[in-house]
C-alpha cells in the first residue's frame, strides 16, 4: 500500500507542475505580446472613415468662413476699382432756367452738355445752348448756339490728380487683396494643421493605452489564476490590478483629450452650405504616427525657403503694395507745390450743328477761352503734405525691413527646430527599443525566478512612456514642418 501511495503522490505533483509550467508559458506569452503591441498597435478601422491633413486643408480653403471672407476682400477691392473708374465716366447734364415777371419774359435758358474726363487730366466737352428773352445778359448770345471745348491743367494736376490717384490706388488694392487672401489663408491653415496633428497624436495615445489596458486585463486574470494555484503570492494580484487601474485612468484621460481635440478641429471644418461640421467619433486620422518613418524625411532647403519668403511672402508683398500707394500719394501731394494754371477753350458756332463748330480756325472767330492762375505765396500746406508723404514712405520701408528680418529669423528658427526634431525622433526610437529590450530582459529574469512583477511593471511603464514620447515628437515634427512653410508664407 505504501509504494502505491507514493506513486499516486508523485503523479499528482508532476501533473500540477505541468499545469504551472503551461500557465507560466502562457503568462510570459501575454507579456511578450504586450511589448509587441506597444510598438505596433492594432487599429480596427474596418468601419472607420479617415481624414487626412490634405483633406483638412482643402475643406478649410473651400468652406471656412474666413476663407470666404478672403474672397469677399477681393470682390470689395474690385468694386473699389469700379467706383474709381466712375470718376472717368462721361457726364451728360442739362441746365434749364426761366424767369417771367409781371407779364414780361425775362429769359429762357436751356443748355444740355456732354463732358468726357480723360486719363491725362484733359476734359473734353460739347453742348448746345438756347437763350431767349428781353432781359438777358449782354455777354450771353441770343438764339441757338453750339460749342466744342477742351479744358487743360497746365501745372497743378497735369501729371497727377485725385481721380487718377484714386484709380491707381484702387488697382493696387485689388492686387494687394490677393496677397491679403493668401496671408489670411496662410494663418488659418496653420491653426487648422496644429489642431489636426494634436488630434492625430491624441488618437494614437488613446489607441496605445486601449491596447495596454486589454493586455493588462489578461495579465491580471492570469496572475489571479496563478495565485489560486499557489504559484504567485497575493501581493502580485494587487500589483497587477494596480497597474491595470493606472492604465485605465490614463486611457480615460486619453479618450477625453481625443474628444476635445476633435472638437477643436471641428472649428475649422465647415460644409459647402457654410454650416459648422461636428467631427464624429467614427472618423479617425489618416496619418498613423506609429508607422510613419521619419528617418528618411526630406528637410526643405533653407536657402530656397528664405528666397521664397523674401519674394512671395504675403506680408512682405503687402508692404510693397503699400509703398506703391504711398508713392502715388507722394506724387499727388507734389502737385500742391505747383501753381494752378488752368486753360479752357471753346469753339463756338451758330445753330445746333456741332461739327461746324470744329471746322473754323482757332483763336480767330467764334471762340471763347479762359485762363486761371493762382498759387499760395508760402506753400505751407503743400510743403507739409509733401514732407509727410515722404516720411510715410520712409516709415513703411523701415517696417518692411523689420518684418523681413522677423520672417527670416522665424524661417531659420523653425528650420533648426525641424532638423533637431528629426534627430531627436531617431534617438527616441532607439531609446524605445532599449526600454523594450530591458522589459523583455526583466521578463526573462522573472521567468527564472530572479525578478518580480513590480520590476516588470516598472519596465513596462518606461516602455509606454518612451512610446508616447515618440508619438509626441512625431506630431511636433509635422507641426513644425507646417510652421516652417507658414513662416515662409507658403502654407497653401
Amino acid at each position: 500500500m505504501i509504494p502505491h501511495k507514493k506513486y499516486r503522490t508523485y503523479k499528482w505533483l508532476r501533473k500540477r507542475n505541468n499545469q504551472r509550467r503551461m500557465l507560466l508559458i502562457l503568462f510570459f506569452l501575454i507579456i511578450t505580446l504586450l511589448g509587441l503591441s506597444l510598438f505596433t498597435v492594432a487599429q480596427n478601422s474596418e468601419d472607420k472613415k479617415t481624414l487626412s491633413p490634405q483633406q483638412v486643408m482643402e475643406i478649410v480653403k473651400q468652406f471656412h468662413p474666413v476663407a470666404k471672407q478672403a474672397d469677399i476682400v477681393i470682390e470689395k477691392a474690385k468694386a473699389d476699382v469700379t467706383i474709381s473708374r466712375g470718376m472717368f465716366d462721361p457726364i451728360l447734364k442739362n441746365e434749364t432756367t426761366q424767369k417771367t415777371f409781371d407779364g414780361t419774359d425775362y429769359y429762357l435758358y436751356n443748355r444740355p452738355e456732354l463732358s468726357i474726363p480723360t486719363w491725362f487730366g484733359v476734359e473734353v466737352s460739347t453742348g448746345l445752348e438756347k437763350l431767349s428773352g428781353s432781359r438777358t445778359s449782354p455777354e450771353e448770345t441770343l438764339g441757338e448756339t453750339s460749342y466744342f471745348g477742351i479744358s487743360i491743367p497746365l501745372a497743378k494736376n497735369l501729371l497727377m490728380d485725385k481721380r487718377r490717384a484714386a484709380l491707381q490706388s484702387a488697382k493696387i488694392y485689388r492686387t494687394a487683396s490677393e496677397a491679403e487672401k493668401r496671408n489670411m489663408l496662410n494663418n488659418l491653415l496653420l491653426d487648422a494643421m496644429k489642431s489636426y496633428w494634436t488630434w492625430a497624436q491624441q488618437y494614437q495615445a488613446y489607441n496605445i493605452l486601449t491596447n495596454a489596458v486589454a493586455v493588462n486585463e489578461k495579465r491580471a486574470q492570469l496572475v489571479r489564476t496563478a495565485f489560486k494555484l499557489g504559484d504567485r503570492p497575493a501581493i502580485d494580484t494587487t500589483e497587477a490590478v494596480a497597474q491595470l487601474q493606472n492604465f485605465e485612468l490614463m486611457q480615460s484621460q486619453a479618450w477625453l483629450d481625443f474628444k476635445n481635440a476633435g472638437l477643436d478641429l471641428s472649428t475649422y471644418l465647415w460644409t459647402a452650405e457654410t454650416q459648422p461640421y461636428n467631427l464624429p467619433e467614427s472618423i479617425i486620422p489618416n496619418a498613423d504616427l506609429q508607422t510613419i518613418n521619419l528617418n528618411t524625411a526630406i528637410i526643405p532647403d533653407l536657402n530656397s525657403l528664405l528666397s521664397v519668403a523674401r519674394i512671395n511672402h504675403p506680408e512682405l508683398m503687402l508692404f510693397n503694395y503699400e509703398l506703391g500707394i504711398l508713392g502715388i500719394e507722394k506724387k499727388l501731394k507734389f502737385q500742391e507745390l505747383l501753381p494752378v494754371v488752368n486753360f479752357r477753350y471753346n469753339q463756338l458756332g451758330k445753330g445746333y450743328n456741332v461739327l461746324k463748330t470744329a471746322t473754323g480756325p482757332l483763336f480767330e472767330n467764334n471762340f471763347q477761352y479762359g485762363l486761371s492762375v493762382g498759387i499760395p505765396l508760402r506753400l505751407s500746406e503743400g510743403r507739409g503734405e509733401y514732407r509727410k508723404a515722404k516720411l510715410k514712405i520712409t516709415e513703411t520701408q523701415l517696417q518692411q525691413s523689420q518684418k523681413l528680418l522677423q520672417i527670416e529669423n522665424k524661417v531659420k528658427s523653425y528650420y533648426n527646430e525641424l532638423v533637431t526634431l528629426k534627430s531627436q525622433i531617431a534617438l527616441q526610437e532607439k531609446a524605445y527599443k532599449n526600454y523594450y529590450t530591458l522589459q523583455r530582459g526583466e521578463e526573462i529574469r522573472f521567468q527564472a525566478g530572479e525578478s518580480s512583477l513590480f520590476l516588470i511593471n516598472a519596465r513596462e511603464n518606461k516602455t509606454l512612456e518612451a512610446m508616447q514620447k515618440l508619438q509626441e515628437l512625431k506630431a511636433k515634427f509635422f507641426k513644425t514642418e507646417n510652421m516652417l512653410q507658414w513662416a515662409a508664407g507658403n502654407l497653401l
